[in-house]
């Protein structure tokens, strides 16, 4: 049975190297996660921001009234 280096809390721990790929494998989803979460973040309050910076933000009614008003 082939073994694998771990490295938990500092300290290195030999494990079987299938309990290494899924420590391994666990790291990465939680890293995707929070990259994830980040990315949704920024593209969220960017949007956030460049509306409130635009000033001529209308709500839907005065959209709506805009659109049928007599040319």
């Amino acid at each position: 049975m082939a073994k694998d280096v771990i490295t938990v809390n500092g300290e290195e721990r030999i494990v079987r190297e299938d309990t290494a790929k899924s420590y391994r494998g666990v790291i990465w989803a939680l890293i995707s996660v929070f990259a994830f979460i980040v990315i949704t973040a920024i593209l969220f309050m960017s949007g956030v921001f460049t509306n409130l910076g635009s000033g001529d933000t209308k709500t839907p009614a005065e959209v709506e009234q805009q659109r049928q008003a007599p040319r």
